[in-house]
């Protein structure tokens, strides 16, 4: 089976459908973008607590236009499904530690070890 992932204008010519209108509809009712409850925050930070491990890792990145974020990933899951904690626009550590502190203290109390550079 192939997983690569293709856009929808693609099925036009197979299944004799409207490409954009699959997308929109796609986009609207079959995946949930609309109820997901993280969805008003998305721009700003986005937090994964299932993804918790007892060693983390912290780092920026630039992900378009020069914007910086800040990436807590989880070592175990070794960039895989589910390595991804959470992230941060921004670098500023005031406004990364308020999104880290609505994590759950019991989750938070189990870290071991968190690497980071610099």
């Amino acid at each position: 089976m192939d997983t690569t992932p293709i856009p929808a204008n693609t099925l036009e010519s197979y299944y004799h459908v409207d490409g954009e209108q699959l997308e929109r509809h796609y986009k609207e009712h079959l995946s949930g973008y609309r109820q997901w409850e993280q969805q008003d925050h998305a721009d700003q930070w986005l937090l994964f607590p299932e993804n918790m491990g007892t060693q983390l890792s912290i780092d920026e990145t630039s992900l378009s236009n020069g914007e910086l974020y800040t990436i807590l990933t989880n070592k175990a899951a070794k960039g895989r499904k589910g390595t991804v904690i959470a992230i941060v626009k921004g670098t500023k550590a005031e406004e990364v530690m308020e999104v880290l502190d609505r994590l759950p203290d019991t989750l938070l109390e189990a870290v071991e070890e968190v690497t980071l550079d610099m």
